[in-house]
Order: structure tokens, then C-alpha cells, then sequence
């Protein structure tokens, strides 16, 4: 079984489809803690580490093989933290192929809460130097984006995020530093290359389970 903690639970039927198309069979369980992301945003991603690290404890104890956290804003604490099972954070696979494809180019990171833009830029950059590449690194957050997302109106949280990406000139990739921005790919031409988190993230979670490689990679 396969623990995803997320902060919304809009990212619930995401990840069902992804299991659906790509692991069948694979016992999901999801864990909605919006309160999570809240206080991060007020007081730090550290400040719930612990809140975080007893969700894994229960998720190994009910019998999950691995946990996603779905979050970026506590992506890096999440998998941090000491855990019986792996913790994965989603946003790491993609991250790694958007280093691998832009090498030394330029790569903006696009987010719609500003609280998610250092980690995800941070995570960007480590697993950059780690391959051996320098890109440089621009971020941007989408003006009134998060108040779309909060407010329900998915349809048009989607399409400010596409048409902010939409006026990039001049880099190599784009990182969409929250998994629920995912769907505003569809909106977008074929380049520059736009990376979203949850397919990427999805296959490595599940791969931690399953002990068996396997798609998607982008």
C-alpha cells in the first residue's frame, strides 16, 4: 500500500488516475491535512515536522510501504523526517528531470503560493549541482493564481497559471512547483518543456512500493 499525505483534496482523484492507468491494483490511501499547509505558511515547513513524522508512523503502522507527500511546501521536511518506511517528497523525480533536460540552461520555477517557490527553486538547485549542472535559475509566482485555487475555480486557477507560462521568453524549462498546476500543461504549447510533479512523483512512490520500475518519466 501507498500513503499519500496531501493538504487538499483535490489532489485525491489525481493520483487515483494515475494508479489506475499506470499501477493497477496498487492499495492507495490518502491522508488530507489542509491544517498542515496553513501553519507552514505561518510558521515554517519545520515547525510540522512533527505532525508530519506521526502520519508516517500511522500510515507504516496500518501497513503503507512507502508515503508520498504531495505538498511541495513540505517536501523537504517531509522526507527528513525519521520514518520506519521511505517518505518520498513529489516533487524530487521532477525536479531531476527538468535539471537533466535543461543542463546549464535557464530554468524558471512557476508557482501560485509563494511559500512553495524557495523550496521547490532549493530542490531545483541541489539536484542540478548533484548532476553536474549550473543552470540559472529564475522563479515566478502567478499573481492571483492561489486565490483562484482557494476559492474553487480550478478551471481558471488553471489557465492564470497557463498564461503566465504562456509569456516566458528565453528558458530552457519550466518547473510547475505544485502538483495541483499540473493540468494547466494541457493548456501550453510543446515548448519550452514544462515539468509537473505528480506523474514523475507518482512512479517513484509507487516504484518504492512495488520494488518494480516503471512509467511515467516527465
Amino acid at each position: 500500500m501507498l500513503t499519500l499525505l496531501h493538504t487538499s483534496p483535490v489532489h485525491i482523484p489525481v493520483f487515483d488516475a494515475l494508479r489506475d492507468r499506470h499501477r493497477p491494483g496498487l492499495p492507495l490511501r490518502h491522508v488530507v491535512e489542509p491544517e498542515l499547509l496553513d501553519r507552514a505558511r505561518r510558521e515554517g515547513p519545520a515547525a510540522v515536522a512533527a505532525e508530519i513524522a506521526g502520519v508516517v508512523r500511522r500510515a507504516a503502522a496500518d501497513g503503507a510501504g512507502a508515503v508520498l507527500c504531495t505538498c511541495s511546501t513540505l517536501g523537504a521536511v517531509a522526507e527528513t523526517v525519521a520514518a520506519p518506511v521511505p517518505v518520498l517528497r513529489v516533487d524530487r523525480p521532477m525536479a531531476e528531470a527538468a535539471a537533466d533536460h535543461a543542463g546549464d540552461g535557464r530554468i524558471t520555477v512557476v508557482a501560485a503560493l509563494a511559500a512553495t517557490l524557495g523550496p521547490t527553486a532549493d530542490l531545483v538547485a541541489e539536484v542540478a549541482r548533484r548532476a553536474g549542472h549550473r543552470p540559472r535559475l529564475t522563479t515566478l509566482l502567478v499573481p492571483g493564481a492561489w486565490d483562484l485555487f482557494e476559492a474553487g475555480d480550478t478551471a481558471g486557477y488553471h489557465r492564470a497559471v497557463a498564461g503566465a507560462v504562456a509569456g516566458l521568453t528565453g528558458t530552457d524549462a519550466v518547473v510547475l512547483a505544485q502538483a495541483s498546476m499540473e493540468p494547466a500543461r494541457a493548456l501550453l504549447p510543446a515548448a519550452p518543456r514544462v515539468f509537473a510533479s505528480p506523474g514523475p512523483g507518482f512512479a517513484a512512490a509507487a516504484s518504492a512500493v512495488t520494488g518494480e520500475p516503471g512509467p511515467p518519466n516527465g
